[in-house]
């Protein structure tokens, strides 16, 4: 039976924008008549002439509206001349796992649906993003696109009749106005583990885990904080490399996330922190709603900063089977992200990038053949086997460390500071901040930076002394193609290597979010208390950007 295209009336909502990781807004908000539709039909259209005949993967995180969102998705995709869907079971794939079905299977790209590390549920957040052909999320000339195409939308295309049951893994084959259409739903967990095992030696962890390899079983808890992640924690981690039972917890993902905040940081992966402070555990691992961050700490909760995990991963990657046999290109990072990683490129002799924040400017690096490994401050990790950040790839990789070096967690990283000194860091978060004194803030801060004169000053806290070197609105030249993102934070560089940075971000789904970063240098000083270490530099930076004055905040809402 051949099921027909329905043309549906719509207009345009306002604010259609995706930010760094897509279009995010409260579930209210894209349960508006029209509105997912809408998102979904300029999504589809800004591919052009390539969508006619094409393969897309389609899965997100599990968060609330994820699996209606998928079936609306697959009758859309079915009226504007999509061949094939490789669909989640349930709706459910994680973003890393997107990244790889897209390349595995040479798919057009992928739409994602999660609101990453945001709180989920009906009250909360939603969000769909678009992944390109090489796995990675769309740059800005095709999101720009999906917004302009938003602002005069006429009309959707639908199969209405098209009903599916994504419940169950199978192929279902229709005709829509006699052009094939075929939706594949797929085990959510198959690809990826496939994927993790050409990457690291499972054998060679099965043998370490277990302790078989060094008689004392590792002890490790890893949080799936009721996301994406459960079961590819549970078949990677207790199925194939014979963890006990009791190492992973909140493996079930729950369209709330059980009233958990899936955003792993020493704030909200409170419970993780707790457990192994206890002593118990030689690894604590925490990941978000998607999968795509992570959180890294050892023994008593010895705490692992993004940015050394990113330096350590950097040192180490000879330890991990899939850089033995495709060599060592260079390394990257987000522009807030601390510049240990930098120190171990200039000793390792690689290039080493600072891009904008958003995955999405790693991707061009990776596929011109320079860059195997990057990261960001805000707990993401990743390498070229796929182009999103990689929550269980980077807890795979801590472990392939811990086997190599034989060493724990805490004594990986102090002997990492002993050759290339400490980046003490820190990121505060002033959530749901008003807008308008925010804009004013970072002007006012601008034209203070780069006035005449700033440059050479020095600003002295708690008997530190810094002397500016470089102040600017950090602006980005891609190497490959040349493409230009300007007004993409304030930065200070001091001569010691130390840095400030601020931001205003764009993933939140309401109120403006201040974003501070901290970067201290010390290259002897390196088992200081982080929070005595960074206290000067954070002075300095609240007088610098009278952030209380603008915000009225005493306080962050976040500290990581």
């Amino acid at each position: 039976m051949s099921l027909s295209v329905e043309t549906v009336q719509t207009t345009p909502y306002e604010g259609q924008k995706p930010g760094t990781s897509g279009l995010r807004k409260k579930v209210k908000v894209f349960t508006q008549p029209n509105y997912t539709e809408n998102f979904v039909q300029c999504t589809l259209d800004a591919n052009g002439a390539a969508l006619a005949g094409s393969t897309l993967i389609v899965g997100g995180d599990g968060r609330y509206y994820c699996k209606e969102a998928a079936e609306l998705i697959v009758r859309i995709a079915a009226a504007n001349g999509v061949a094939k869907l490789l669909v989640g079971q349930n709706g459910i794939l994680s973003t890393p796992a997107v990244s790889s079905l897209i390349r595995h299977n040479k798919a057009l790209g992928g739409i994602v649906l999660t609101a990453s590390h945001n709180p989920g549920g009906p009250e909360n957040d939603f969000g769909i993003k678009f992944n390109c052909e090489n796995g990675g999320p769309a740059p800005d000339a095709f999101t720009n696109n999906i917004h302009q195409l938003t602002t005069g939308i006429k009309s959707y295309k639908l199969v209405r009749g098209l009903q599916i049951d994504i419940s169950k893994v199978g192929v279902s084959s229709f005709d829509i106005g006699g052009k094939p259409f075929v939706v594949e739903v797929i085990d959510s967990v198959a690809d990826y583990v496939r994927l993790m095992q050409e990457i690291f030696d499972f054998a060679k962890l099965r043998d370490f885990v277990s302790g078989k390899s060094t008689g004392k079983p590792l002890k490790m808890r890893i949080d799936s904080m009721n996301g994406v992640t459960g079961a590819y924690v549970r078949e990677i981690f207790l199925n194939r490399l014979g963890a006990a039972e009791v190492s992973v917890v909140h493996t079930t993902p729950l369209p709330d996330f059980g009233g958990l905040h899936p955003d792993p940081n020493l704030t909200y992966a409170k419970d993780l922190v707790e457990t192994v402070a206890k002593g118990d555990y030689d690894i604590g691992a925490a990941f978000d709603g998607d999968g795509d961050r992570n959180m890294i700490i050892g023994s008593k909760a010895f705490f692992v900063t993004p940015s050394d995990s990113l330096a350590v991963i950097a040192h180490y990657l000879d330890a991990i089977p899939y850089f033995q046999k495709n060599g060592v290109q260079g390394f990257a990072r987000s522009m807030p992200t601390a510049s240990a990683v930098d120190l171990v490129g200039k000793k390792l002799g690689k290039e080493v990038f600072e891009v904008p924040t958003g995955w999405k400017y790693f991707g061009n690096l990776m596929d011109a053949g320079r860059l195997c490994l990057c990261g960001e401050e805000s707990f993401g990790t990743g390498s070229n086997h796929i182009r999103e950040k990689d929550g269980i790839w980077a807890v795979l990789a801590w472990i392939s460390v811990m086997q190599h070096t034989g060493k724990s967690i805490e004594d990986i990283l102090k002997q990492h500071w002993s050759i290339y000194g400490r980046n003490y860091f820190t990121r505060y978060d002033y959530e749901e901040c008003d807008l308008e004194p925010c804009n004013e803030m970072m002007a006012t801060m601008e034209k203070t930076i780069t006035a005449a004169g700033f440059v050479g000053k020095s600003f002295a806290s708690g008997g530190k002394s810094y002397t500016v070197k470089q102040a600017d609105n950090f602006s980005y030249t891609d190497p490959v193609d040349k493409s230009v993102a300007t007004k993409q934070g304030l930065r200070i560089v001091f001569e010691d290597g130390s840095r400030i940075v601020m931001r205003l971000s764009g993933t939140g789904s309401s109120g403006a979010t201040v974003r501070l970063y901290i970067d201290s240098y010390e290259k002897d000083n390196v088992l200081g208390q982080a929070s005595v270490m960074l206290k000067p530099l954070i002075d300095i930076a609240l007088e610098i950007s009278q952030l209380p004055k603008f915000t009225g905040r005493n306080a962050p809402t976040v500290i990581t």
